[in-house]
């Protein structure tokens, strides 16, 4: 990287200015010393060419479009494309998140994405005694297609891209939004979008669950499957650390277990379905946190590149180059959000922000300053759009591609995440893979011993958050809260009853008998969960197949 001559003169050089610091140290002998990441990573004092000395400019760093991609996957940067503008959305009724989507791509939104209430998310119907007062309240209730045909009304699923967090009963929601393209006509190879559909981090972190470990992946290979086959625009998985670090996990755990993650999916689609790792690898997609602390969050995101490239090219034997790039789209912290002095949290999400742009991510989500509260008002929303369209359009950061590049600090804090995440992916393959160290509660407990390090560090003052132990005040402010209304549920479950009473009972019962064959066979479940939604089975009928014929899961609370 650098001649033996320059390397002389920096360390010269480095020796004045150790002496100039002892000096002003002796002087001031309560000055920290100690300084760290929000995931305590030690940051040096100063950084220079000794600490990127080993690194090979062709083989490490290149240029965009070039492996490793650690400067991103496209030559052109943002300036050929920006990244989606995909704001998170879903609240009540079908009819109301298609209103707030309506109204976002009026706004300049340029991709949505799906927020579904805790019942769906956990593939219960809102007439479930399980469900009763949650229906809408943290995101939109889909029991049925005709849910669904609401939800994407006046949507061309030909030119928008929808994304859908949804992970245990993921097969459903897709196989309603590929019968919904074919009913308005639109072919299965023209709708592009993805679904969340990654169980391997509920277990670990967010903990909506349905069935075991196993065959919840084996789930997720056969969505793999068919859109390798038949869906080509699809990313049917949505690899996602996001819900890892809110969990509170660092940074490099959310790196390590997110990869890992991903390998373990890539690994069972080549076992299980016989699959070519480049049948499939172009279409894999992954969704990271942009925390607060700004260089570490650019590092982790532009070492998650380079780990991906050289992992699918030397793990896999990958030979296509777009199976190489990480895709990704990343969403501000809501952890990092606070109620205290809330209006702090529009400088939060900017902040984040820019971290993510700055470390090449292709999506972004950006939180809004009640999320903390309550669903997000439509000006709160508004103000979180425009910080990534102000980003884009004023800020010139999009301007030239990866411009910390080369930047001392900023390499060698990529290295040092890099390392660290890979010795977390080595020791979890020692274990026998991911699902392995789950059930052995690894990843548990290192993100549990992590997240009450971070507590202490916060109670004791050693980390700041403004507004909670530090610029403390008592004044309330008074910001507008969003709430559901009860009605909500009663029109839900009219509406469910409704299409219960229309429907073929029998033809229902048909596709419901037919989809737990296949389980039983392990066949791919997809094309008769499309059968069966065309037929108005709901999302909890095709769900308590799952749960009847593999099992339902119970977490074993790891402490």
């Amino acid at each position: 990287m650098f001649t033996q001559d320059l390397l002389d003169k920096s360390s010269l050089l480095r020796k004045k200015w150790e002496d100039e610091v002892k000096k002003v140290i002796s002087k001031n002998p309560d000055m920290k010393e100690r300084w760290s990441t929000v995931s305590d990573l030690e940051i040096k004092r100063i950084y220079g060419p000794d600490d990127i000395k080993d690194m090979d400019f062709e083989k490490d760093i290149a240029y965009p479009g070039q492996f490793p991609y650690l400067r991103g996957n496209q030559a052109t940067g943002y300036r050929g494309k920006y990244w989606t503008f995909r704001m998170f959305a879903g609240m009540g009724t079908a009819v109301v998140t298609n209103q707030r989507w309506h109204y976002l791509l009026s706004t300049g939104q340029t991709g949505l994405s799906t927020a579904f209430d805790f019942p769906t998310l956990m593939g219960y119907d809102t007439d479930s005694p399980k469900a009763k007062g949650e229906c809408g309240k943290c995101g939109v209730a889909i029991d049925t297609i005709d849910d669904f045909r609401d939800l994407i009304k006046g949507i061309p699923l030909d030119k928008i891209t929808t994304s859908m967090t949804i992970n245990p009963p993921a097969t459903a929601l897709w196989a309603m939004y590929c019968a919904s393209a074919q009913e308005q006509g639109i072919p299965l190879t023209k709708i592009g979008g993805t679904i969340q559909n990654d169980m391997l981090k509920e277990f670990i972190a967010q903990k909506t669950l349905m069935c075991p470990p196993e065959p919840s992946v084996k789930l997720i290979s056969d969505t793999v499957e068919f859109g390798t086959k038949h869906v080509p625009r699809w990313n049917t998985i949505s690899i996602s650390g996001y819900h890892i670090r809110e969990a509170g996990a660092t940074a490099v755990q959310e790196l390590a277990f997110t990869l890992r993650d991903g390998m373990e999916y890539v690994e069972d689609a080549i076992r299980r379905k016989g699959l070519h790792v480049d049948e499939f690898g172009p279409r894999l997609s992954f969704f990271f946190n942009s925390h607060i602390d700004f260089f570490e969050e650019i590092a982790k995101l532009r070492a998650a590149r380079r780990i991906w490239a050289k992992g699918m090219r030397e793990r896999y034997n990958s030979q296509d180059p777009r199976s190489w790039w990480m895709r990704f789209h990343t969403q501000t912290a809501g952890c990092s959000l606070t109620a205290q002095q809330p209006y702090n949290n529009v400088i939060r999400t900017a902040t984040e922000a820019l971290a993510a742009v700055l470390g090449g991510t292709q999506s972004l989500h950006t939180n809004s300053l009640d999320e903390v509260l309550c669903l997000p008002s439509d000006h709160a929303v508004q103000i979180a759009l425009r910080t990534q369209q102000l980003i884009a359009e004023e800020t010139g950061v999009v301007n030239t591609i990866d411009p910390l590049a080369g930047s001392y600090f900023v390499e060698a804090l990529t290295n040092e995440m890099e390392e660290k995440a890979w010795d977390y992916i080595h020791k979890i393959d020692e274990m026998g893979g991911m699902v392995a160290a789950i059930e052995k509660g690894f990843p548990q407990m290192e993100i549990s011993d992590a997240a009450y390090k971070f507590q202490q560090q916060i109670d004791s003052g050693e980390k700041i958050m403004i507004g909670v132990n530090k610029y403390v005040q008592d004044e309330d402010v008074e910001i507008p809260l969003v709430e559901i209304d009860d009605s909500i549920e009663e029109e839900q479950l009219r509406r469910l009853a409704e299409t219960k009473r229309k429907r073929d009972g029998r033809k229902v019962a048909e596709c419901l008998k037919d989809l737990a064959e296949a389980c039983k066979k392990g066949d791919n479940v997809m094309p008769y969960c499309i059968e069966a939604v065309k037929n108005y089975a709901t999302v909890q009928e095709i769900c308590d197949v799952y749960r009847e014929v593999y099992g339902e899961y119970r977490d074993p609370g790891i402490y």
